[in-house]
């Protein structure tokens, strides 16, 4: 690729992101790097200063040189950016997970299609030169029959809060493993623990069990006094290790099983045998593969749709995860419940949330860190809210409601989950979810009916009824709820001048853009 075909622009440019950026600039095919920390700009601007870069996802999305962005941002963030990129016609390379769950993973992979945009999905190890050789050493039979295959990802290293040890680490080798069976397993079973931060488990075993009669588990954990990364395959023929972390990375085991006397089984162990690879950084190959792609329309290995069944794994497994029941001693609490509160059993709290007096939250809710919960809530069951949500007095968050981060709710703010109660009709098949986006404000008294999603930096008015969907930053009064204007991320009355505006409060800037309005500028 030539400076000439710089046609790809980067969001995320942290722990992974700096990674993909060298990458990219070494091949000569980035455009344009974007973070939302100037600080990070600031240390990737000291080693590239050749590169452009921006604080505004918006400055990508707009620019008709950039064909394709590759999203390196939390994991929270790929099914809001991805669907961003895709929806303004680029093409998208997404780190994993796809998205967080199967419904938002199906809904990009259906948006790709739609739009025929390229979706590749960033599972590294299928770019692996030990993982490509492997997978030619199977189909030639070299291992036999397949019989059991496994895998470590162990380490004492980088601990996360915002996705636990399933979703940071599993990913990549349920990849390997689907694409090695070329088929997806029949059951799958999980189970962890979680030693350092409450409800973010650090450790997990997840088992497989295939069509073919292979079965397999993956073994992750944060809290190994080592670095393991292992995949092992045995076969009825030889067993092939992959090792990562050796400097032989692919070696087979031609072990052979003797029955003595015809009864009983007796190992006959052989030397290991070093596979020889070509010399190449995964990365740098996954790079070029995307690029390839986004220059000649090739279907990706790792497209969309192996990332949608990567994904349903990863949820099947997770929801096992949370059918533990917690251990009889309470762990002593990083949250606080005042004593007239009542916790259901099943519940995740974050740390440092605060729910005051006569509140309930009801089973298999998940409420985020630093969150203040006021009096007479009740929450449940099956409600999620994100982190640093405000929920005032006298509101009920009933199942099919769902809140994403820095949510406002007002006092007796209500939310209905059926269309047309009746009270001798039992209607509980017909929930209807309400999805409320990061940072919208709902005001006092209003009512918001099923069914409908509010968007981001919305604001609702006080006594307001929510009928139909509420876009991005717009804001909405009265009976029904109508637009009236648009509001800047910080709250404030954004006034136009044409089709763009600036707040006069914090500085941020926007446009227009059909029924919508998109952020050219955003602190």
């Amino acid at each position: 690729m030539t400076t000439q075909e710089k046609c790809i622009g980067l969001i995320g440019l942290g722990y992974w992101g700096k990674n993909i950026l060298r990458n990219l600039y070494d091949l000569g095919a980035l455009h344009t790097a974007c973070d939302s920390d100037p600080e990070t700009i600031a240390q990737r601007r000291k080693q590239f200063s050749q590169v452009e870069y921006t604080q505004s996802f918006g400055d990508l999305l707009q620019n008709p040189e950039i064909r394709a962005i590759a999203i390196a941002a939390p994991a929270a963030k790929h099914f809001e950016l991805t669907k961003l990129a895709l929806n303004a016609g680029k093409d998208v390379f997404v780190e994993k997970p796809l998205a967080l769950t199967v419904k938002e993973g199906e809904e990009l992979v259906h948006l790709a299609q739609k739009n025929q945009r390229i979706l590749m999905v960033g599972h590294i190890l299928q770019y692996h030169p030990a993982v490509s050789r492997l997978k030619e050493l199977i189909a030639a039979g070299e291992l036999g029959k397949l019989q059991y295959i496994y895998s470590n990802r162990l380490s004492i290293g980088k601990l996360r809060t915002e996705e636990n040890i399933l979703w940071s680490f599993a990913p990549h080798d349920i990849s390997v493993i689907l694409m090695l069976l070329e088929e997806e397993p029949v059951r799958v079973s999980a189970f962890g623990g979680a030693y350092v931060s409450q409800g973010i488990y650090d450790t997990t075993l997840t088992t497989m069990d295939f069509n073919n009669g292979v079965k397999g588990h993956i073994f992750v954990n944060w809290l190994h006094p080592f670095k393991e990364q292992k995949l092992v395959v045995v076969g009825s023929k030889a067993m092939a290790v992959f090792d990562d972390v050796s400097e032989e990375k692919l070696k087979l085991y031609h072990h052979k099983i003797q029955w003595k006397e015809g009864k009983i089984p007796v190992a006959e162990k052989a030397e290991h045998e070093p596979v020889s690879l070509e010399k190449a950084e995964p990365l740098k190959a996954e790079m070029q593969h995307f690029i390839e792609c986004v220059l000649t329309r090739k279907k990706p290995k790792t497209d969309g749709a192996e990332g949608l069944r990567v994904l349903k794994i990863l949820e099947i497994a997770e929801k096992d995860l949370t059918l533990i029941k917690p251990a009889a001693v309470e762990p002593a609490r990083s949250y606080f419940v005042h004593e007239s509160s009542f916790i259901d059993d099943g519940v995740q709290i974050g740390k440092g949330t605060k729910i005051w007096h006569f509140s309930h939250v009801l089973k298999d809710s998940r409420i985020g860190e630093n969150c203040t919960i006021g009096q007479n809530v009740v929450i449940g069951p099956q409600v999620s809210l994100g982190a640093r949500c405000k929920i005032q007095n006298n509101v009920s968050l009933y199942k099919g409601v769902h809140l994403e981060e820095e949510v406002f709710c007002g006092p007796s703010c209500v939310f209905t989950n059926v269309y047309n109660p009746r009270a001798f009709i039992e209607r509980k098949s017909e929930f209807l979810d309400t999805l409320v986006k990061k940072g919208a404000t709902i005001g006092a008294n209003a009512t918001v009916v099923c069914g409908t999603t509010l968007g981001k930096y919305c604001l609702v008015g006080a006594g307001a009824v929510v009928k139909t969907d509420v876009p991005d930053y717009a804001i909405v009064v009265g009976v029904p709820a109508r637009q009236i204007g648009w509001a800047c991320k910080c709250g404030k009355t954004l006034k136009f001048e044409g089709d763009t505006a600036k707040c006069p409060e914090c500085a941020n800037a926007y446009r227009r853009s059909g029924e919508g309005l998109t952020a050219l500028k955003e602190n």
